[in-house]
């Protein structure tokens, strides 16, 4: 079986039910709900759409069962890029997961994915393989996956995403409340309650769809409204470009001077800012430990929750 949702998507935790007012900030040394997306056990009602579903811009239209098909997932619009690999489009009769699945045909992806586009080729590659020899830790789908993917199909990948020319895709707004929301077992996004109100923010990230219908349809022209904490951007930008009196290193240093990627260390400018924590959880844990991992270690060892968000807020806020 030849499987990919792949490179960049983090482990997640087993489902839970997730209490947003009482679980803002996580035990020490926990990791976060809210960045570990796992679905409510509870879920509103939602009604299905039987009707063909279209999106502004596309002539397309496909039903949900369609969008849903992870292993033959939409391309809205094929004429903004060239001919996909295989392994990026998935196709009819196959059972073989697609990339474009969960991280779109602009690589860009969701929050519970991540954003590949115009990541360095080596880099997509050595995630793949750190997946694969157990270095970086995913038991929920990666670590799976990257056994049964061959090193041709993995190359393929990298170059086709390496070569996608990111935009901007997620909002980040300062905010003390935000709208209520669940992460839906549906691919495990977060979105609006149907019935509406808002909640207390309280010290984390949560990322909403800006259209919740045109993201869960997998338009990769509709991207995601990130709420973060009043005052976390300036806060990041001093821990990112001064370290924090100590605390951390400049990401500068490695990441570039607008946090757009050096050689082969990637951009983490424009990223979503969950994904971000979850990363620098898992170098400052035990579920990353490859080369990439080696080299992050010290840097994130002393940095709190705060500062994760923080750092977080700042790097998603910089245009890709």
């Amino acid at each position: 079986m030849r499987s990919l949702l792949w490179v960049l998507a983090l482990g997640v935790l087993p489902p839970a039910c997730y209490h947003p007012i009482e679980a803002q900030t996580a035990p020490a040394g926990a990791r976060p709900a809210w960045a570990f997306l796992a679905p409510d056990k509870e879920q509103p009602a939602v009604a299905e759409e039987k009707a063909p579903i279209r999106i502004p811009g596309s002539s397309k239209s496909y039903t949900a069962a369609e969008i849903d098909n992870l292993a033959n997932p939409p391309d809205w619009f094929p004429d903004e890029h060239g001919p996909l690999p295989k392994v990026v489009q998935g196709g009819s009769g196959s059972t073989a997961l697609a990339c474009g699945a969960c991280h779109l045909m602009s690589g860009q992806g969701h929050p519970e994915s991540a954003d590949l586009a115009g990541m360095p080729v080596e880099y997509l590659v050595r995630q793949m393989a750190d997946f694969r020899n157990g270095t970086r830790i995913d038991p929920a789908r990666m670590n799976a996956i990257a056994k049964v993917t061959s090193d041709e199909d993995v190359r393929k990948a990298a170059e086709w995403f390496a070569a996608l020319k990111p935009t901007v895709w997620v909002k980040v707004m300062e905010s003390g409340a935000l709208p209520k929301s669940y992460v839906s077992t549906k691919g495990r996004m977060r979105l609006p309650m149907p019935g509406g109100g808002t909640e207390p923010l309280g010290k984390r990230i949560i990322e909403l769809p800006q259209d919740p219908a045109r993201a869960t349809s997998r338009d990769p022209h509709s991207g995601f409204i990130a709420y973060v904490p009043p005052g976390s951007i300036a806060k990041g930008e001093s821990l990112v470009k001064n370290g924090g009196a100590g605390k951390t290193i400049a990401c500068t240093i490695c990441h570039g001077d607008n946090l757009k990627g050096l050689g082969d260390v990637p951009r983490i400018a424009g990223l979503h800012p969950i994904y971000i924590v979850r990363q620098l959880y898992s170098f400052q844990g035990n579920d990353y430990s490859g080369t990439s991992a080696a080299l992050m270690k010290k840097v994130v060892a002393k940095l709190t929750e705060d500062d994760m968000i923080a750092i977080a807020a700042y790097a998603a806020s910089l245009a890709p």
